[in-house]
């Protein structure tokens, strides 16, 4: 999700306007929020929630005056079933007259965050910790051919970032999170226990 989304559902005369943009802050997405509240003062409520960080550690969600439990939660919940992080939905209802129950309301408010998702062309991204592995200059070559066609057990496949030169090769490689053994087995295994990958860091691919 890059540039955000904007989608309108009409549920039993009732509209909901449905935003949702990436943040990366607590402010960030709180002022998405206060942008809708003034953009439709006049709607009855604007919902909100949102998950920040690379864990989705950070979660919070608000009913802005529909029965609690209704509209904020429901909206987190669709947030996090899709994996989604560092992303605020606002919900905004123009109240049609017609009461939706409390069943109703988790529902609408679910199918609204539900919407916006399925048209923003979500990209699935993944962590992938980053690894360094320091090989002599004779050998370089050839490990560096063995990674970049590497498929581990997994079947997860290496990615090779780079390599850097000083007094040794320092190649630098990734792979997705939770296959770091995998990958130093088989280093271990094509250099007969010379080479082994040291860890970095980590980054987001997607």
């Amino acid at each position: 999700m890059d540039g955000g989304v904007d989608v309108e559902l009409e549920i039993k005369r009732s509209r909901f306007l449905t935003r949702l943009r990436r943040v990366e802050t607590e402010e960030a997405a709180r002022a998405v929020v206060e942008e809708r509240r003034s953009a439709h003062f006049d709607a009855r409520h604007h919902c909100s929630a949102f998950v920040l960080g690379p864990d989705g550690r950070t979660a919070r969600s608000s009913d802005d005056g529909e029965p609690a439990g209704t509209a904020g939660v429901p909206m987190l919940q669709v947030l996090q079933k899709n994996g989604l992080t560092d992303v605020v939905a606002v919900v905004t209802r123009y109240f049609g007259g017609i009461k939706l129950g409390a069943g109703g309301l988790v529902r609408a408010y679910s199918d609204a965050v539900a919407a916006g998702i399925a048209a923003s062309g979500v990209r699935e991204v993944r962590l992938c910790r980053v690894l360094r592995v320091d090989v002599g200059f004779a050998a370089a070559g050839g490990v560096e051919d063995q990674l970049r066609g590497l498929v581990l057990p997994s079947g997860a496949s290496v990615v090779v970032d780079g390599v850097e030169w000083t007094d040794v090769a320092h190649i630098t490689v990734a792979v997705p999170a939770g296959t770091e053994d995998e990958l130093a087995v088989a280093m271990a295994t094509m250099s007969a226990g010379s080479l082994s990958p040291v860890p970095v860091g980590e980054r987001w691919v997607g």
